[in-house]
């Protein structure tokens, strides 16, 4: 943020605390007026200087493509500078995150849901950005951060999302299982609440652990700071995941239950031994009989269900067997949910569909 306040012709005269000494803090009162980057923790900081020193504050934080041209903006207008549109295009050009906006790629986060919670600052600005610029659907948000209680509800209410505002995280787990969102934006607590409940989950807001803080320089803020939240959002969490990959694996015999690990060399060679062709692996033919290394199968799932769960029926079983590991878990848990709304008691073929086409929608 140093750079792109210089960048714009605004010199910044402190940065504090981070780097501040005694005689740099006390020289706070020179400037014309101040960048608040963390409410949470320098808000009464800048109220002080604003009532005592005569200095305004900003209010927007540049986090995100749209939340930096706004934070420039207001910037702008507090230190009396004329910005040529050219010039900010310039320095928006470093956000390469809008390029995929454009694509026909973008087309498969369109209304993906995500769950947001973390510190008032981050929380609020994750969720501008997820619903703005990335096409997600916030259908929750919310806050340990008691004090900004009224902003993140006015801002849920803009979004229709469900608000939360507690520091239990028991009932951040509670509202995540119920609401059952695509993609989890937390802090480390969200992120081994995701981890249980087999959710992708990025960590946005402390608090955190060592391993949220890459070696190289990954900033939250400003264009560049875009691009990083793009990198963590999109690529690991989101695009192995798509629909668009269950159809593209739906046949291919490696990702079927019948097949051996191909990375040890043995996958075709075990399948071709017992007579399983590519078809008969992806459960196409009916008199084939799955060999012991469905076991290998990453989605397990008890034997008996209790009394008041919907049973899976044979070829529904086999169906779900289609669907690459990597997402297998989710498409069960997803297929119960609707069986167990929809008051049935046995899960078909034609309910496995059914509920897909529910949650494509």
């Amino acid at each position: 943020i140093t750079s792109l306040l210089n960048a714009i012709g605004v010199d910044v005269h402190v940065v504090a605390p981070l780097g501040a000494d005694p005689q740099a803090i006390a020289t706070l009162g020179e400037a014309d007026f101040n960048v608040l980057m963390y409410p949470e923790l320098g808000l009464q900081a800048a109220q002080w200087l604003q009532k005592n020193c005569n200095q305004a504050f900003t209010k927007e934080i540049p986090i995100g493509l749209k939340g930096t041209l706004r934070f420039i903006d207001e910037v702008a207008t507090l230190a009396g500078l004329k910005l040529a549109p050219a010039h900010i295009d310039q320095l928006a050009a470093s956000a390469r995150s809008t390029w995929y906006a454009s694509s026909v790629d973008s087309n498969y986060l369109h209304e993906k849901t995500v769950f947001v919670f973390g510190d008032a600052t981050h929380a609020m600005a994750a969720a501008k950005v997820a619903s703005e610029e990335i096409g997600l659907k916030v259908i929750g948000i919310g806050t340990y951060s008691r004090e900004w209680a009224r902003e993140l509800r006015s801002l849920a209410d803009s979004l229709g999302a469900r608000v939360l505002i507690t520091d239990d995280y028991l009932e951040v787990e509670r509202a995540i299982e119920e609401l059952q969102p695509e993609l989890v934006l937390g802090t480390q607590m969200e992120r081994h609440i995701a981890k249980r409940l087999r959710i992708p989950c990025a960590v946005i807001s402390a608090p955190v652990h060592v391993q949220d803080y890459p070696a190289r320089y990954s900033p939250q803020m400003g264009f560049e700071g875009s691009n990083v939240l793009f990198d963590t959002w999109i690529h690991p969490l989101m695009m192995g995941l798509e629909e668009h990959l269950l159809g593209m694996f739906r046949e291919d015999f490696e990702f079927h239950d019948a097949q051996g690990p191909s990375h040890l060399g043995q996958g075709v060679s075990r399948a071709a031994e017992q007579g399983i062709s590519p078809s008969q692996g992806s459960g196409t033919s009916a008199d084939h009989q799955p060999s012991d290394l469905s076991n290998r199968s990453l989605d397990k799932h008890p034997a008996q269900q209790p009394a008041n769960e919907p049973t899976w029926e044979v070829d529904a079983e086999k169906e779900l067997k289609k669907i690459p590991f990597f997402v297998r878990g989710k498409a069960r848990k997803n297929t119960e949910q609707f069986a167990r709304n929809q008051g049935l008691s046995r899960i078909t073929v034609e309910t496995l569909y059914d509920a897909k086409a529910y949650f494509a929608r």
